[in-house]
C-alpha cells in the first residue's frame, strides 16, 4: 500500500512461457495500446463488463473493490494521501483494494499486433499503504502482481511473470515493470490478465497506471563520422552542412533488417524520407536544425506499420544560430565610496555572456556570466554566446558605470563664547543641505554648545555627513607665573587651549617665554575665540643659579637684574642651616661668598627677595670654588 517507486529495469530472456519480468533491450516502436485511465477531477468511469470481477466504487475502495481516480487516502487514512506525478500520464490511476482471496482483478484484449514480432508490455505499480501508519503490523502485507499474456482465444498462455513482493514504504513512489513476448504467425491480438498473488489481510492494496504495449526490436544506433554522440552541432557561420548518417542494429531481435529513414523538425512528428531505405543516409545541405531516425523491421510489410516496427533514438543535427546582441538591464550609477553595483544583460536560455573593455577586440574581462561587477567607472561591453558551443558570438551591447564624486569634508571642533553667536559652514557650495537644526542653507548661526550635523547632497543624489562638536569656550585664568633665569612661564588655572602674551599685543600658543630681561611685566592669557582675556602684573627677577667668586670677571658675585625697576626691595642670603649671611637693598645688592672676612665653602645657599606689593620670592643657588 505504499507509493515508494524505484524504477527497476529487469532485462531477461523472453523465450519461455514463464519468466522473470524484464524490459526490451532494443529500440521500441510507437505504443499500440496505452491505458492511462483518463484525466480530470473526480473518479473515472467503471470498466466494461468482463474487465474485472471487482466492484466499482467512488472514493477509496474496500476489500474486493476498485476505483479510477487521481486521489487516494480520503477515507482510508492508513493509505498515502496522494499519488506522485512521475508516471507518463501523471493523472488518474486504477486503485485496487485486494480481495482476501488472491486472483484476477484486471483483463483486457489488445488487438492490432503484427505476427512474428517481439513486444514489450509495461505498467507502473505502487503499494499505497503508508508504512508509517500503525494500523497494519510490520508495514502490512506486500503487494504481488502476476502478469499473463494469452492468445486471442484465451486458451494458450504465451508469457507470464510476477513482480515479487512490493513492500509498503514511508514515501510514495511509482515503480515500472515490464514483460517481453513474441507474437506467433497469424496472431494479431492477445489478452492481458493481472492477478493478485498476495495473501488477503491488512495491506496488499495497490494502484496501477500507464499499461503500454509496444513493439520491441533491435537496438539500432544512428551515428555520424562527424560526431561522437547522437548530436552534430554546426555553427550557423559554417552552414549549410551535409551529414552522412549510418544505422547499426545490434541483431538482438531481428535476423533480417529493412530500413526507413525519417526526419522531424521537433523530434515528435516524423515524416518518411522518400527513397531513404538503406542503412545509411546523406542529409544533403542543411541550414536549419533537423532530427533524424531510422525505422527498422524484419520485412517491408511490418516496416510500413508503425506498430510493427521499432525506431532508433533520434540523431540531432543542430545548426547553432548566432545569438542576437544581449539586452541591457540598464546603465548603473554609484557614489564614490559606496559598493559598486553590478552590470547585467539578458540572453536567451541557451546562451551566456562574455564581457570586454572595448566595442570590438579588447580584453576579455569576464566570461560565461550575464553579471559583471566592474572595479571602476567606464563603459563595458557584453556579447551573447551559445553555451557549450564554440560558435560566433553576437554583436556587443554597451553598458556604462558612472561613479559620482562625493564632496570631501572633515568634521570640525569649535568653542563658543557664553552669550555669543557662532557660524557653522558646510564647507562646500552648490549642494543641497539638511542640518540637524532643520535649516537648509550652506551656513547656520548657533548660540549654544552641542553636537550639530549637516547632510550634504550633490545634484546626483550622493550624500555625505559632516559633524560639528561645539563646546563652551575654555575659561582663561592664571594660576602661577614663574621666572627661571631669562625664562618666564605662565601657568593656566584651567585645562584648555589658550594664547599667551607679555605685552597684550603679540600672543603665542606656548605659555613659555625665553630671553626675557628682568623687570615688571603683565602676563596675558585668553581663549582662542577671544571671548575673555585675563591679565596679571608680576616681577621678573633674573636670579643666577650659581656663582664662581674667582675674580675672573664671570659670575663672581650674586647680583640680581630687574630689581632696579622696583622702588623698594630687600635681599637676604642664608646658609643651609638658616644663618643669615647678608642682607641689603635690592637695587645695588651684591655678594661674593665672603662672610666676616672669610671665604665660605662651596655649597648651596638660599635667598629671599622681598618686593613691595608682590609675593616673597625664595630659592637657592650654588657657590662653586
Amino acid at each position: 500500500m505504499a507509493r515508494l517507486v524505484f524504477l527497476l529495469l529487469f532485462v531477461f530472456s523472453c523465450t519461455y512461457s514463464f519468466a522473470q519480468l524484464g524490459f526490451c533491450e532494443g529500440s521500441k516502436g510507437d505504443p499500440i495500446f496505452q491505458e492511462d485511465f483518463g484525466s480530470g477531477n473526480g473518479s473515472g468511469s467503471p470498466f466494461p463488463a468482463g474487465t474485472t470481477t471487482y466492484s466499482y466504487v467512488t472514493g477509496d475502495p474496500q476489500d474486493g473493490q476498485y476505483t479510477i481516480s487521481g486521489g487516494i487516502g480520503q477515507q482510508i487514512l492508513s493509505w498515502h494521501d496522494f499519488l506522485p506525478n512521475t508516471t507518463l500520464s501523471s493523472d488518474r490511476a486504477l486503485i485496487v483494494n485486494a480481495d482476501f482471496t488472491s486472483g484476477q482483478f484486471f483483463k483486457t484484449e489488445i488487438s492490432g499486433l503484427c505476427e512474428n514480432t517481439s513486444y514489450e508490455f509495461s505498467a507502473y505499480l505502487i503499494n499505497i499503504y503508508n508504512r508509517q501508519d500503525p494500523t497494519c503490523p510490520n508495514g502490512g502485507i506486500p503487494i504481488n502482481v502476476r502478469f499473463e499474456i494469452w492468445d486471442e482465444t484465451d486458451t494458450q498462455l504465451l508469457k507470464q511473470g510476477s513482480t515479487g513482493d512490493i513492500a509498503s514504504t514511508t514515501s510514495p513512489a511509482w515503480e515500472q515493470y515490464a514483460l517481453t513476448f513474441q507474437s506467433e504467425a497469424g496472431q494479431d491480438a492477445v489478452i492481458l490478465k493481472m492477478f493478485n498473488n498476495g495473501d488477503g489481510g491488512c495491506g496488499n492494496d495497490l494502484a496501477i497506471d500507464d499499461i503500454i504495449f509496444r513493439s520491441c526490436g533491435d537496438l539500432t544506433t544512428v551515428t555520424s563520422e562527424e560526431s561522437n554522440g547522437s548530436e552534430l552541432a554546426v555553427c550557423e557561420s559554417d552552414a549549410p552542412v551535409n551529414a552522412e548518417l549510418n544505422a547499426t542494429p545490434d541483431y538482438s531481435i531481428y535476423e533480417n533488417h529493412v530500413f526507413q529513414w525519417q526526419e522531424s523538425e521537433d523530434g515528435e512528428n516524423w515524416q518518411n524520407i522518400e527513397g531513404a531505405t538503406a542503412d545509411n543516409y546523406s542529409t544533403g545541405a542543411l541550414s536549419t536544425s533537423r532530427y533524424y531516425r531510422v525505422k527498422v523491421a524484419e520485412d517491408e510489410l511490418n516496416l510500413a506499420n508503425n506498430l510493427c516496427s521499432s525506431a532508433s533514438e533520434a540523431f540531432y543535427i543542430k545548426i547553432v544560430s548566432t545569438p542576437d546582441a544581449p539586452v541591457s538591464n540598464g546603465d548603473q550609477t554609484a557614489c564614490s565610496g559606496e559598493p559598486i553595483p553590478e552590470l547585467s544583460v539578458q540572453t536567451e536560455g541557451d546562451e551566456t555572456a562574455n564581457w570586454y573593455d572595448a566595442a570590438t577586440g579588447g580584453n576579455l574581462i569576464a566570461e560565461n556570466t550575464v553579471f559583471f561587477t566592474p572595479e571602476s567607472a567606464g563603459i563595458y561591453y557584453a556579447e551573447a554566446k551559445k553555451a557549450n558551443y564554440d560558435c560566433e558570438a553576437s554583436a556587443r551591447t554597451a553598458l556604462e558605470l558612472i561613479v559620482y564624486e562625493v564632496p570631501q569634508v572633515e568634521d570640525e571642533n569649535w568653542q563658543i563664547c557664553a552669550g555669543a553667536l557662532l557660524k557653522l559652514d558646510a564647507g562646500v557650495s552648490g549642494m543641497t543641505y539638511s542640518w540637524s537644526t532643520g535649516e537648509s542653507s550652506q551656513t547656520i548661526t548657533i548660540e549654544n554648545p552641542g553636537d550639530y550635523n549637516v547632510k550634504i547632497t550633490t545634484a546626483e543624489g550622493c550624500e555625505v555627513n559632516k559633524n560639528f562638536e561645539v563646546a563652551p569656550t575654555d575659561v582663561a585664568a592664571i594660576s602661577n607665573i614663574s621666572s627661571d633665569e631669562n625664562t618666564v612661564t605662565i601657568e593656566p588655572e584651567n585645562t584648555g587651549s589658550f594664547e599667551y602674551s607679555l605685552d597684550g599685543i603679540n600672543f603665542q600658543n606656548s605659555n613659555i617665554f625665553t630671553g626675557i630681561p628682568g623687570g615688571i611685566y603683565t602676563a596675558y592669557i585668553r581663549d582662542l575665540n577671544g571671548c575673555a582675556t585675563f591679565l596679571q602684573e608680576f616681577p621678573h627677577i633674573v636670579v643666577p643659579k650659581f656663582i664662581t667668586p674667582n675674580n675672573d670677571g664671570y659670575n663672581d658675585t650674586f647680583s640680581l637684574n630687574g630689581l632696579d625697576y622696583f622702588s623698594s626691595s630687600e635681599i637676604r642670603i642664608f646658609d643651609r642651616f638658616g644663618k643669615l649671611l647678608k642682607t641689603g637693598n635690592g637695587e645695588d645688592f651684591s655678594w661674593n661668598g665672603i662672610f666676616e672676612g672669610n671665604a665660605l665653602p662651596a655649597s648651596d645657599y638660599w635667598y629671599q627677595i622681598t618686593i613691595e606689593g608682590f609675593k616673597i620670592i625664595k630659592g637657592h643657588f650654588s657657590l662653586v670654588r
